[in-house]
């Protein structure tokens, strides 16, 4: 409680007892008294109005499926690629299989037309339009 140990909080009770005085000491037990119940009385509050307004009890809900520390996105991702994969048996038949049945795939695909790349020559500047700048 706010980096207070055992011996530190007797001790503060005692210099609260001898400042605070035996004369005052009941009247402020019952101050302190009257907090805590007054405090609890407000949580207890608080934890109704938001069971009437969320509609599910609190302490149903599990709170582990909520905590940030279980996501672990090398995991996530690992999951998500390996989830659609089959497991293929090792060896060279398989690879082989693979590659020719893509390669018989792609020869029965319509040809995409060839991408004609314009190179500038040498010394040519670069077409600038000033209205995109």
């Amino acid at each position: 409680m706010f980096g207070i140990n055992g011996p530190e909080f007797i001790l503060l009770l005692i210099i609260g007892v001898l400042v605070i005085g035996p004369q005052r000491l009941p009247e402020y037990t019952q101050k302190l008294a009257n907090l805590v119940k007054e405090l609890r009385r407000m949580a207890s509050g608080a934890r109704e109005q938001i069971k009437e307004e969320v509609g599910i009890d609190i302490d149903d809900v599990d709170w582990k499926k909520y905590d940030p520390r279980q996501y672990d996105p090398r995991r996530i991702i690992k999951e998500a690629l390996l989830d659609d994969t089959k497991p293929v048996s090792s060896g060279a038949p398989a690879a082989v299989a693979a590659v020719s049945g893509a390669a018989a795939v792609a020869d029965s695909a319509p040809k995409r037309p060839e991408r004609v790349v314009e190179r500038l020559a040498p010394g040519e500047t670069a077409p600038f339009d000033t209205e995109a700048t």
